[in-house]
């Protein structure tokens, strides 16, 4: 039995197979390389390395997407049928995985916690259950599961900086942002290259308002996150495009969409909410997007087969291209299968459509639909807690964004006005200024 690199035991004899986990582990942490093609490395190196078939199982259910559930059943079925030869904390990584299989995620990260009381340092665990905590919404353990672990860590342990990254990101969705920043900037001072770190400290200076700050610290760090293979970087150029959406600097977003986010790399389903996300906002604003929102539904329609039904989030963003796009018949699809998510199983996601996800698709199609009166109602009643369906506070500011516009485009003037008020006050920025304009000009008219 030999030690990771941060001395937590893993059952295999072969110090090439944790050699390469370790190398897929840092690939993981800074979203860089293939840590899938690594860890089949480390698998052929020792085909009953446990760590190996979890480490595989994990990365792939992390991207949300249902098309890899078979290899993942397969590397849990591999990790089970190595349980006597398993450590305590493999055996409870097994069943942490076989429980996310099973759509149970709040069970699953009850096992990571359990894992982390007897080993803090065990990278892998930490990562995987702040993923999970992201899924689900859960703001809170995104920032205390990391601080209850992070007291064993040393700045030289290999993937310190990751952790503190975790840490920032966790910081920041409870509204921390000071702390957050410091802490993203430490990580970065560590790894400049880990687009976690930058991505946290962005978020700090969306949700604060510092629109230019935010355009410079991307900017001037580009040459970092944005390296060639980086499977972050498109994000964070979503979360530039967003600054520059704020100014009204709508070539530029575009820019950014065509160069940077639309793509080969729309295949991955994350990449394709930020896609759909960005469209939609600009399509409030009113911006000529061309055929962009067609190209965009025509994936999410080529994937609805597949992924429909995993995942509340995803179906959400499917359902905003749908209905932007006025494809009835999709629409029909993907709406019949919410509704038999909501009340056909008993995993977490089925209560995440149930409470936010199907509520929620029913407001935006309402709202593209110029229903606007009905998108109020059904939007306004789940936006306060649509946090339970995951996402971040910047990504769940779309709600926000139309639930103002359906008022101003209804003539319910007090109530937009009621909702730019909490905006403008967290973020008093040029998109809330334009906001306030219109809603003065649509009084004037009103009163004409």
């Amino acid at each position: 039995m030999l030690k990771d690199f941060r001395g937590v035991p893993v059952s295999t004899g072969s110090r090439d197979a944790v050699a390469l986990y370790e190398t897929a582990l840092a690939e993981f942490q800074r979203y860089s390389g293939d840590p899938i093609a690594t860890i089949e490395r480390a698998l052929a190196a020792d085909p009953d390395f446990i760590m190996g078939h979890l480490f595989k199982a994990f990365v792939l259910y992390t991207t949300s997407e249902q098309r890899y559930l078979p290899m993942v059943r397969e590397a849990v079925t591999r990790a089970a049928g190595l349980h006597k030869y398993a450590t305590q904390r493999e055996q409870r990584l097994t069943l942490a995985a076989e429980r996310l299989v099973a759509g149970d995620w709040l069970s699953a990260c009850q096992v990571f916690d359990e894992v982390l009381i007897e080993h803090p340092c065990d990278a892998l665990s930490i990562q995987i259950s702040h993923l999970m905590d992201f899924y689900r919404g859960d703001a809170v353990n995104l920032r205390n599961r990391v601080a209850r672990v992070l007291r064993a860590w040393r700045s030289d342990m290999p993937g310190y900086s990751y952790v503190l990254g975790m840490q920032a990101f966790g910081l920041e969705e409870c509204h921390e942002y000071a702390e957050a920043e410091r802490l993203g900037r430490r990580a970065l001072e560590i790894d400049p290259a880990d687009g976690w770190s930058v991505h946290a400290v962005a978020h700090v200076m969306e949700m604060q308002g510092r629109i230019e700050e935010g355009m410079d610290w991307l900017r001037g760090r580009e040459a970092d996150w944005a390296k060639p293979g980086n499977g972050f970087a498109p994000h964070n150029w979503w979360h530039l495009a967003l600054f520059h959406l704020d100014r009204g600097e709508h070539a530029a977003v575009l820019e950014i969409v065509d160069q940077r986010i639309l793509g080969p790399q729309t295949d991955m389903l994350l990449v394709l909410v930020d896609a759909t996300a960005m469209l939609w906002r600009l399509s409030l604003e009113g911006v000529d997007i061309g055929d962009r929102f067609e190209r965009v539904a025509d994936i999410w329609q080529g994937k609805l087969d597949v992924e429909r039904g995993h995942y509340a989030f995803n179906d959400l963003h499917a359902m905003l291209s749908f209905a932007a796009c006025g494809r009835g018949h999709a629409i029909e699809r993907l709406l019949a299968q919410m509704r038999e998510t909501a009340t056909g199983t008993t995993s977490l996601n089925a209560v995440m459509t149930s409470e936010v996800g199907l509520p929620l698709a029913e407001g935006m199609l309402a709202f593209a639909r110029g229903q606007h009166a009905q998108a109020i109602t059904r939007i306004a009643r789940v936006r306060d807690h649509a946090h339970r369906f995951g996402g971040s506070n910047a990504q769940r500011d779309l709600l926000s964004l139309t639930l103002i516009e359906a008022a101003i485009r209804s003539r319910d003037l007090s109530r937009a006005e009621h909702y730019l008020a909490e905006r403008a006050r967290l973020k008093p920025t040029d998109w809330s200024w334009r906001l306030a304009t219109r809603i003065a000009g649509a009084r004037v008219q009103v009163a004409a």
